[in-house]
């Protein structure tokens, strides 16, 4: 559903090394340093808010230039993850320079509002510590001053369970001749981090008890949907390491999962709640938020293991095999639009081609050793490269669902699921650069090089290599649908562009518009897209 990356010896040695490191990972050891016992300058400590640690928090002078200063210890030099737990009631970001050592490692970090003083939220980056004694310093940078400042918890690696992919690692490189945006590494990753905090704080949420973690999705047909929840699960286990909540949040989704199981498959996810988290509108499933929720539980047994408190393999497993009796079309072997379309259904030659996850498919192989599944791959590549080859030659644009697949599969003549602009590239089509790209970029599989690199080509060529004009929606023909600028409109084009040999300058384009783009608590859509494809982009992303 919608909206709405020496000698061969040395080389080998590297490849070995890591390939002991992601199988061990490495346990983290977090520390927890209170605002109110460190050194402040221009605040005080207060207490007139609830949610807390520790018998305080820090409350900065309303001016630039105002700080929170702690000493830590690290048992050994090396990475560490930073998370400042704060408060902001305002709808005003209140930046901050975070400073290890006397060195800036996140300069003017946002620090978005909260909803309230009483909500609380991690801001997260990581820096390298010193064996033994460090600063960690905040300092406000804007007249309004800092947010109010409960805590510093810091996370090092120190050998043994994992994350066994921590953020930042870049363990599986991508396919030879992949793009990335200029610049270093470091400040790729970073401004992942910074997004993904800001994220993290406007839409995932424990608003229905329970020990329940679940992403909002305001601009979406319903409060909570299975596609958020998807979303929610691999942004959380890839994000593993920059944030030591991770683990605890991701457990919380899945529990959240199990509790809203649908009707017609139990081992599917229901995909609508209301704002009572209560399953509503049928409680059958929507084939998106599977596919994404089988594939998060893949990546967190790979980050995590499977013997805590879920057996992560075995939830993945089960997902899987519903999926493939549930929501896959035995005749076609084309995902269907959710577990409700069955035999007979008006809609049950009917596939949205944002549903056609072709590296999903590759992690449910490689993890059931169910062949079927590498027909089912073979099956929407092929979809894909017809499609485009016969109703958009010109530009590589699929269409939101394809009709008549049991015949000949077509975009649809106008309304059959969501709005007139069914058979054009819309709402759920738009991910289809991201998705596709995805695959072309971390498998290096030619189908999907060639059908990431006739987007990229047209796009580029159509806006004279300015993302600003990436109108929102187009027919198949190229022809724009509204005006306006749109992040689940833009930013997928960006993993396309990675594909693209001529496209450095057109892809550093696209980075800047990200990252120049602001979103308030209603853009759950296109902020968790555009979150996902900037891990894409940065060389984050890897498939289990």
């Amino acid at each position: 559903m919608h909206r709405l990356a020496r000698t061969a010896a040395t080389i080998l040695t590297l490849a070995l090394a890591l390939a002991v490191s992601a199988q061990s990972g490495a346990s983290a050891a977090s520390t927890q340093y209170e605002a109110e016992s460190a050194t402040i300058s221009q605040g005080s400590v207060a207490t007139d808010h609830t949610g807390y640690s520790g018998s305080g928090f820090v409350d900065y002078t309303n001016v630039a230039g105002g700080y929170v200063e702690w000493t830590v210890t690290a048992a050994t030099a090396g990475a560490a993850t930073l998370a400042l737990r704060y408060a902001n009631g305002t709808t005003v970001n209140r930046p901050m320079d975070v400073r290890v050592n006397g060195a800036v490692v996140a300069s003017a970090k946002a620090f978005a509002g909260t909803g309230s003083w009483d909500t609380w939220a991690d801001g997260t980056l990581t820096a390298t510590l010193n064996a033994g004694a460090n600063t960690v310093r905040a300092t406000a940078t804007t007249s309004v001053g800092g947010p109010n400042l409960d805590r510093l918890t810091v996370t090092t690696q120190t050998g043994g369970t994992g994350p066994a992919v921590p953020f930042g690692s870049h363990l599986f490189p991508y396919a030879a001749g992949t793009l990335k945006p200029s610049g270093s590494q470091a400040t790729l990753d970073q401004a992942v981090v910074t997004y993904y905090d800001k994220w993290k704080s406007a839409f995932l949420r424990q608003n229905c008890g329970n020990g329940w973690y679940e992403v909002i999705s305001p601009d979406a047909d319903h409060p909570y949907v299975a596609e958020g929840q998807g979303y929610g699960m691999v942004i959380l286990a890839t994000m593993a390491g920059a944030d030591p909540n991770a683990k605890t949040a991701f457990d919380g989704m899945v529990k959240y999962m199990l509790a809203h199981p649908s009707v017609n498959n139990a081992d599917l996810l229901a995909a609508e709640q209301d704002t009572s988290c209560r399953s509503v509108n049928g409680s059958d499933s929507a084939t998106d938020g599977d596919l994404d929720v089988a594939y998060g539980l893949l990546l967190a047994d790979r980050q995590w293991g499977s013997t805590g408190t879920y057996d992560y393999k075995a939830l993945a497993i089960r997902h899987i095999n519903a999926i493939k009796a549930s929501e896959v079309n035995p005749a076609t072997h084309l995902t269907r639009l959710g577990d409700w379309s069955t035999s007979g259904d008006s809609l049950y030659y009917v596939t949205r081609s944002s549903d056609w996850l072709i590296g999903h498919f590759r992690a449910f192989r490689k993890a059931t050793g169910d062949t079927a599944w590498d027909t089912i791959r073979t099956a929407h590549q092929n979809l894909i490269t017809s499609q485009q080859s016969t109703y958009a030659a010109s530009t590589g644009l699929l269409a939101d669902f394809v009709v008549n697949t049991n015949t000949t599969p077509k975009p649809a003549p106008g309304e059959v699921l969501e709005d007139a602009n069914d058979g054009k590239y819309w709402w759920n089509a738009c991910r289809d650069p991201w998705r596709i790209g995805t695959d072309a970029v971390t498998s290096g599989d030619a189908a999907s090089l060639a059908s990431a690199r006739k987007l990229s080509t047209w796009i580029r060529g159509k806006t004279g290599g300015d993302p600003s004009k990436i109108a929102v929606g187009y027919s198949l023909g190229g022809t724009q649908i509204e005006s306006g600028s749109e992040p689940a409109f833009f930013a997928p084009f960006t993993v396309a562009a990675m594909t693209d040999s001529g496209g450095q300058a057109w892809l550093d384009a696209l980075w800047t518009k990200m990252l120049n783009t602001t979103f308030t608590s209603s853009d759950y859509y296109s902020t968790s897209i555009q979150l996902q494809v900037m891990i894409v982009a940065s060389g984050n992303f890897w498939t289990p």
